[in-house]
């Protein structure tokens, strides 16, 4: 008979209780238990359902709580304990459903006072899973091809500013983008359909200017409209986008959900950009919330070609060890595929080149620069050329001051933009 099938999820906890305690409190509290033993809960529903304790590992010992709330047991030592814990859920509690998924391992246990801090830190899934979601529909291989790019990542920016623009102001910054030479221009996540620029004239707009300069370089830029709206809109504005000759589509994920981020997927014939913003307020404590690695698993699962980052010193907390992480695990196999591109961004120019290519080791990357080509002491062409030139640099092994010493946009971008070592902000 084969084995049932189960999802593994690996966390990190502190806990006042001794960590066995602890971790029963988990697997009942997710599964077949409650406060108290009630009389449904029979030898035969436990054997069915009851989530299993693979491991309980206890890695160190601190003398305050990292999070209020956590209630102490009679007796206390004083001493949370911090510990990485593996539970195993019967898949047949909750089936090829990334919501009752996420019920299941990632539910009521952040408000049980037996704790003060849980992390969700890894998911593996059953192959039951790829039946029921597709994952991404055009990953690196289709996503490079829309774009016309294939032997260096990606050049993007971002429409700035971010919000504010007219359509004849889009217009206009638009055009200049595509005439730049840009592989890739998005939306901001705050300008999905504003009042003063509805979606239908923004991509009226775009699209004729993203035409236009197609004809005259030869080149079509990859536009990512963000389509973010309810369930509905989605739809409508994702065919609106299609039927404009558009090649990407991009929406906020924490806001529509994981759900509607599949939704989406199983009727998009292009490129879904997910951006994770509002990802901060899930993850930048510590002691709480979820890792990335387990994260970007569910969002490829539910069909995002792309995925956001952060970058090696960037605007944001993150650190560069935590990127590098990012961008490891997205490019992890899952279930036997669902390739995503990772998303550099935020705070990025040709100085952060050379750093990025040798911890990151791919140019299977989509790398934004805002400031880091607009801002460009020559404009927008050079700032592109000089993001170009840094990456021809990085794959030849040359650095980038002796690369720029006959290439005057990068010499340039490097005095304006500094050095980009590593550790600085």
């Amino acid at each position: 008979m084969a084995k049932p099938s189960v999802v593994r999820a690996a966390y990190w906890i502190e806990t006042p209780y001794e960590p066995a305690r602890a971790a029963e409190a988990m697997a009942g509290e997710q599964s077949t238990g409650t406060f108290i033993a009630v009389p449904g809960e029979t030898d035969e529903v436990r054997e069915r359902s009851a989530a299993r304790i693979v491991s309980v590992r206890q890695t160190e010992v601190v003398r305050q709580p990292s999070l209020p709330g956590a209630a102490t047991p009679r007796g206390h030592d004083g001493n949370y304990r911090r510990c990485e814990v593996v539970l195993e859920f019967p898949y047949a509690n909750f089936g090829p459903s990334i919501p009752n998924l996420l019920a299941t391992v990632a539910g009521n246990l952040y408000e049980l006072q037996e704790f003060s801090g849980i992390r969700l830190m890894d998911l593996d899934l059953p192959d039951e899973f790829a039946a029921a979601y597709a994952g991404p529909k055009f990953g690196v291989a289709g996503t490079r091809r829309l774009a016309g790019v294939q032997d260096r990542p990606i050049i993007g920016t971002i429409v700035k500013p971010s919000v504010g623009l007219t359509i004849e102001e889009l217009r206009a910054a638009v055009r200049g983008l595509a005439e730049a030479g840009l592989d890739f221009i998005k939306d901001d996540e705050l300008n999905a359909s504003p009042l003063f620029a509805p979606f239908e004239h923004k991509v009226k707009a775009v699209m004729e200017e993203i035409e236009r300069a197609s004809e005259r370089t030869g080149r079509k830029t990859m536009y990512a409209f963000n389509i973010t709206g309810e369930i509905d809109e989605l739809k409508r504005r994702h065919d609106l986008v299609v039927e404009s000759g558009g090649t990407c589509v991009m929406v906020s994920m924490q806001s529509i959900g994981l759900a509607g981020l599949a939704h989406l997927n199983r009727y998009s014939e292009l490129p879904i950009h997910g951006h994770r913003n509002q990802w901060g307020m899930m993850t930048r404590c510590p002691m709480l919330g979820m890792s990335f690695t387990a994260y970007q698993k569910l969002c490829r699962l539910a069909g995002a070609d792309h995925l956001h980052v952060n970058a090696l010193n960037s605007k944001f907390y993150e650190s560069n060890e935590s990127v590098i992480r990012s961008v490891r695990a997205i490019r992890e196999p899952l279930l036997g595929g669902y390739e995503a591109m990772p998303v550099l961004s935020s705070g990025q120019s040709a100085a952060m080149v050379e750093d990025t290519y040798r911890e990151l080791g791919t140019c299977d990357l989509l790398h934004v620069a805002g400031g880091g080509i607009m801002a460009h002491p020559d404009g927008p062409v050079a700032g592109v050329l000089s993001m170009k030139q840094a990456w021809e640099a990085a794959k030849l092994g040359v650095s980038a001051e002796a690369y720029a010493e006959s290439h005057p946009e990068l010499r340039r971008a490097l005095e304006k933009f500094g050095g980009g070592q590593l550790g600085g902000k």
